[in-house]
């Protein structure tokens, strides 16, 4: 009797030790896949990618740029307000000239050849992470791009984007905003750009111009002739006039895809009772050889001093920093006359 009590004793602790084991070897099993699984979400998180549309497709690039090459003025514009500083940028000394918008670049930023003709070798020596450019200046050697590092190719002035500019712009901004993992502060300036469009708004209104109709050109002297580039309805210069609650003069029948029509100044009577505002550069002897010209100077806006000289450094085919001041410029030239 007492043998079958200390086998049957022998006998429980053996089955004991049995579910011990596989208890252990369960709860094991369990921890190493949680480990596993949150390895893997780690390293989702660590190289997550983002896909999104340019100009030319869909494409997906993996983890955040960190270093950008940039190709086109216009999206230096779109960087800056997002914190970000690109590591080059092509015709560095024209952007510094005409493009006087933010806070200015840093000497670290390499000058890497013309927009046109970007030097290859000097974008290799940056090691960027992700270069942007325009579809219609860079699509014919994007592979050559491609080589160095993925290519973003936008599309400024294109059939989807010529119906409304601006607001073409305002996505270009998001998705670059999307791809630097920034949407917060793309949200954010837009909502700053848009809160000055509407301050400038009621400037001019509370100075009396309530129901502003403008015209805004670029002036410029081409074989001796006088020639002006007059901004459309569907061009950015419009939109931001639109956000000021003033009205764009120049309408057409079909949108322009580069926003403007190149006319010549007898043209100008077509508009002559709206406000007049120019660009023009400072070596250039346009209006100085209109003195004379009847088809200007009996102008309505000629003859009632509503002719307006903004300046020539300002960008009209730019981004987001240049729609703001283009809006205070537009109500200071009004405002100092």
């Amino acid at each position: 009797m007492k043998k079958l009590s200390i086998l049957g004793l022998i006998l429980f602790l053996g089955i004991l030790a049995a579910c011990s084991n596989d208890s252990n070897q369960s709860n094991g099993d369990e921890g190493g896949a949680a480990s596993s699984s949150e390895s893997e979400s780690n390293e989702e998180t660590n190289t997550g990618s983002t896909t999104f549309e340019d100009g030319v497709g869909e494409m997906t690039i993996d983890g955040v740029p960190k270093k950008v090459v940039v190709l086109e003025w216009t999206y230096v514009e779109h960087l800056l307000p997002l914190g970000i500083e690109p590591v080059g940028v092509a015709d560095l000394e024209g952007y510094n000239k005409w493009v006087n918008v933010g806070e200015p670049l840093s000497d670290s930023v390499t000058d890497v050849g013309t927009r046109s003709e970007p030097n290859f070798e000097a974008i290799s020596r940056l090691d960027p992470d992700l270069i942007i450019g325009a579809k219609y200046r860079h699509e014919s050697f994007k592979d050559q791009l491609e080589s160095i590092a993925p290519t973003a190719l936008f599309a400024p002035y294109s059939e989807e984007g010529a119906e409304d500019q601006y607001q073409h712009l305002l996505n270009e901004f998001n998705t670059i905003a999307k791809v630097f993992n920034e949407e917060e502060k793309a949200e954010k300036y837009i909502k700053q750009m848009e809160e000055t469009f509407q301050e400038q708004g009621e400037r001019i209104q509370e100075a009396g111009y309530e129901n502003l109709n403008a015209v805004v050109a670029q002036a410029f002297t081409s074989q001796n002739t006088p020639t002006m580039r007059l901004f459309t309805n569907n061009s950015v210069i419009a939109g931001v006039l639109n956000k000021m609650n003033a009205s764009n003069a120049i309408k057409t029948d079909e949108p322009e895809v580069y926003g403007f029509i190149s006319t010549n100044v007898e043209a100008l009577q077509n508009y002559q009772d709206s406000h007049f505002f120019y660009l023009v550069q400072n070596d250039d002897p346009i209006f100085d050889n209109l003195e004379d010209n009847p088809a200007w100077t009996n102008l309505n806006f000629v003859e009632e001093n509503q002719t307006y000289k903004l300046p020539g450094d300002m960008g009209t085919f730019a981004g987001p920093l240049s729609a703001e001041r283009f809006s205070k410029e537009i109500a200071n030239a009004l405002l100092e006359k």
